[in-house]
């Protein structure tokens, strides 16, 4: 089997590079041993498979590392992987429609699946009804696979006597310049924390929090990082004193000892589910239909929980001890349908907020 790992930089003409979208393997390397132990318990008797499979993912290697490996050992499949921000993916998969390349999107948020439908094979997994009610496939065609939470995350060593408890203690003026985030129009973590700030400060109409949004920005500064994985590393290494991201590779640096912390928004943190769908025309139908079954089977998704840090989407699961308890956090729900009806107008109403400060 021969494994490739490839990272995409969408430009004018999208070309590839060697450049990777999450974790390095050397943050990853104890989780993804960790997780490699487990897996050979649970791949002593393989399934015949063979051919292969090209995935496109915005997943962290630490999450990558625990996955493809073991499908590719138990079903004897090659799979090349290639890696960027959703948003890139996504219009990589629109190009090449009349041609798709790769055969399954694995991770990415929800409601960007939700609006791109004609991009999508229909399929629900067998394993579709062990997952959690709430985060079934309900639709046909987007498998939610893990939760994702919008987090702040703090350096330890640059924050100094600067509290950050929520979303209004970044309009601290001391942090003006010194927040870290990607672009909301087209980063999905970055809009899923719009969105989640939205909802916290009053929600997706209120003025007053469209009015948070201006200010945040205002205070950000203008500096707008190229992709999501460049926010919780800038953090890592102090080039920011806080970043707004998602919680799998935040609590990834937590666990590997980087001077970082988890801050979960007080006013109210949101957890979606990150989703994989199969790409329209897949040229390996079939081992695109077994990858789909393998992340949602009982043994990967308590591989997901225990070695890593993901909480998984099916009921009982187990779930890793250095993970904060959800019973400990404000969650408040995010109106999926909503947001994803009305996506294009909360960013255009962003970009037109972002592009005013720009100007000034």
């Amino acid at each position: 089997m021969k494994k490739r790992i490839f990272a995409l930089a969408l430009a004018a003409t999208m070309v590839l590079s060697a450049v990777g979208c999450g974790q390095t393997a050397e943050e990853t390397n104890d989780s993804a041993a960790a997780a490699s132990e487990t897996a050979e318990e649970v791949t002593e008797e393989t399934t015949e498979g063979g051919g292969e499979l090209v995935i496109y993912s915005p997943n962290s290697e630490g999450l990558i590392n625990a996955t493809i490996p073991l499908f590719e050992e138990k079903y004897g499949i090659d799979v090349e992987i290639i890696q960027a921000g959703t948003g890139e993916l996504v219009k990589r998969i629109q190009s090449e429609k009349n041609d798709p390349y790769a055969d399954v999107l694995f991770g990415g948020s929800w409601s960007l699946m939700y609006d791109n439908e004609d991009l999508w094979e229909p399929y629900v997994s067998p394993n579709n009804e062990n997952v959690i009610d709430a985060y079934k496939n309900e639709c046909g065609f987007i498998t939610s696979n893990v939760l994702d939470g919008s987090v702040l995350l703090v350096n330890k060593d640059l924050i100094g006597d600067i509290e950050i408890k929520g979303y209004e203690d970044l309009l601290n003026p001391e942090l003006k310049g010194k927040i870290a985030t990607a672009d909301p129009a087209n980063s999905s973590s970055a809009f899923a924390h719009l969105t989640n700030m939205l909802l916290a400060m009053g929600g997706y109409e209120d003025e007053a929090a469209w009015q948070y949004v201006h200010d945040l920005f205002e205070n950000i500064d203008g500096k707008i990082c190229e992709g999501s994985s460049v926010v919780y590393k800038g953090v890592a290494d102090g080039e920011y004193v806080v970043g707004l991201s998602w919680e799998d590779p935040c609590a990834q640096l937590v666990k590997d000892g980087a001077p970082v912390e988890i801050v979960y928004p007080e006013e109210g943190t949101v957890f979606l589910p990150a989703s994989a769908t199969i790409i329209k025309g897949a040229k390996n139908m079939d081992n695109a239909k077994l990858f789909i079954d393998f992340i949602l089977s009982e043994e990967v998704q308590n591989i997901w929980g225990s070695t890593l840090t993901n909480r998984p989407v099916m009921k009982d699961a187990a779930t890793s001890e250095s993970m904060i308890p959800m019973s400990e956090i404000n969650i408040i729900e995010e109106d999926i349908p909503y947001v994803s009806t009305h996506k294009q107008e909360i960013v255009d109403r962003y970009t037109e907020i972002f592009t005013d400060l720009m100007s000034r």
